[in-house]
């Protein structure tokens, strides 16, 4: 069964582009999203498995997105990956500290990148924000 994916990210040009290029390898983006009450609306009707969450999310925190995404019920609550084109070093605190179970840069983002992400945090007993 495929992977479903719902992507967070400010830029249109962006979403667009990570879900083409997510779709080509085999995860099923089940929807996009600017900010986070479109984001909870979104993961409340498709229920993804993921959701990709940009640090950097213009007038909103990617890290407060993420927290906001974990508060949803434990039968809905994706596991979040945060993506940014900063280097994961510039936030590995805020990283470690947030609910997300990895970082992934958007230079190395792809359908691979996810499962191998979701196997490891699987592999580890990381069942996603509680």
């Amino acid at each position: 069964m495929a992977v479903s994916c719902l992507i967070v990210d400010d830029s249109d040009h962006f979403r667009c582009a990570a879900r083409a290029l997510l779709e080509r390898e085999g995860i099923a983006v089940v929807g996009m999203a600017s900010a986070s009450d479109e984001a909870l609306r979104q993961i409340g009707d498709s229920r993804p498995d993921v959701a990709l969450v940009d640090i950097d999310l213009g007038e909103e925190n990617g890290f407060d997105v993420a927290r906001r995404l974990a508060r949803v019920p434990s039968e809905g609550r994706p596991r979040i990956i945060m993506i940014s084109t900063h280097a994961e070093k510039d936030f590995t605190d805020m990283i470690t500290a947030s609910p997300a179970v990895a970082f992934l840069s958007k230079s190395a983002l792809s359908g691979a990148a996810i499962r191998d992400i979701l196997r490891k945090a699987r592999d580890e007993g990381d069942l996603g924000p509680t």
